[in-house]
C-alpha cells in the first residue's frame, strides 16, 4: 500500500538496475565462498586434533586413553567456533539464494523480472538492518548434523576400542569398568557420562532438525531469509 492507500504496482527493473543486481549477486556469492572455506578450516582442525589423539592413544598398549576423552572437549570447542562462522556464512548464502529464487529463477522461466511478492523489500531491509538469520543453537545443530556428529562418534568408538583391547582384550565387564576409571572417578560413571554426552548431542541434532524443518515447511511464511 502507498501513503495514499492505493495498491503499489510491481516495480520493473531497468537495464542499469539489472546490472547492479547482477554485480550484487556476484559479490554475495564471493563472500559466501570465502566463509565456506573458513568452515572447512574449522572442521579440519577437529579432524586433525582427533587424529593426533588417536595416534597418541594407540601408540602403545600401555598408553592412556585419556587423550581421547580430552579431545572430545576440544571438538566441542571447534563446533562452537564453526557455528559462529556458519552464522556469518548463512547471511551471504541466504542473500544469494534469495536472489536466485525470486530474481534469476523467474528470468530463466521467461517471466517478467519485476519486484513481485515484495522480495526486494526483504532483501533491502536485510542490507539496511543486517542481522543473523538463524540462532546460534540452530547453527550448532546444522554443523553437528553435517560433520561433527560423525567426528564425535568416531571419538567415542575409538575410546571404547582402546579400553577394550589394550593392554590385552577384556574378559569381563568388571575389567572394562576398571579400565574406564579415571583417578577417583569409577569406570561406571565415566561410561555413563559418555552415554549422556553422545546421547545428548544426538538429541540436540534431532531437536534442531525439527526446528529447521518447521521453518521450511510448506505454507510457512517467507518473510525473511535464512
Amino acid at each position: 500500500m502507498t501513503a495514499t492507500g492505493s495498491i503499489s504496482l510491481p516495480h520493473e527493473f531497468n537495464s542499469a538496475e539489472l546490472g547492479a543486481l547482477a554485480h550484487l549477486y556476484r559479490g554475495e556469492v564471493y563472500r559466501s565462498t570465502i566463509w565456506r572455506t573458513r568452515l572447512d578450516n574449522t572442521t579440519n582442525w577437529a579432524v586433525v586434533a582427533l587424529g593426533i589423539a588417536i595416534s597418541v592413544t594407540f601408540s602403545s598398549p600401555e598408553a592412556s586413553p585419556l587423550p581421547l576423552l580430552l579431545v572430545g572437549i576440544l571438538i566441542v570447542v571447534f563446533l562452537v567456533f564453526e557455528a559462529r562462522r556458519y552464522r556469518y556464512f548463512n547471511v551471504w548464502r541466504a542473500r544469494a539464494r534469495w536472489m536466485e529464487t525470486y530474481f534469476y529463477a523467474p528470468m530463466l522461466r521467461g517471466e517478467d523480472v519485476k519486484a513481485r511478492n515484495d522480495w526486494h523489500l526483504v532483501l533491502a531491509n536485510d542490507y539496511c538492518d543486517p542481522r543473523y538469520h538463524i540462532s546460534i543453537l540452530r547453527a550448532i545443530g546444522r554443523r553437528l548434523r553435517r560433520n561433527y556428529i560423525w567426528i564425535l562418534g568416531i571419538q567415542g568408538l575409538t575410546y571404547l576400542g582402546k579400553i577394550a583391547i589394550h593392554p590385552v582384550p577384556i574378559a569381563s565387564f568388571d575389567e572394562l569398568f576398571g579400565r574406564a576409571a579415571v583417578g577417583p572417578i569409577p569406570g561406571e560413571w565415566m561410561l555413563a557420562a559418555g552415554v549422556v554426552f553422545n546421547g545428548g548431542w544426538i538429541l540436540f541434532a534431532l531437536a534442531t532438525l525439527y526446528l529447521d524443518r518447521t521453518k521450511r515447511a510448506p505454507g510457512a511464511p517467507r518473510v525473511a531469509m535464512g
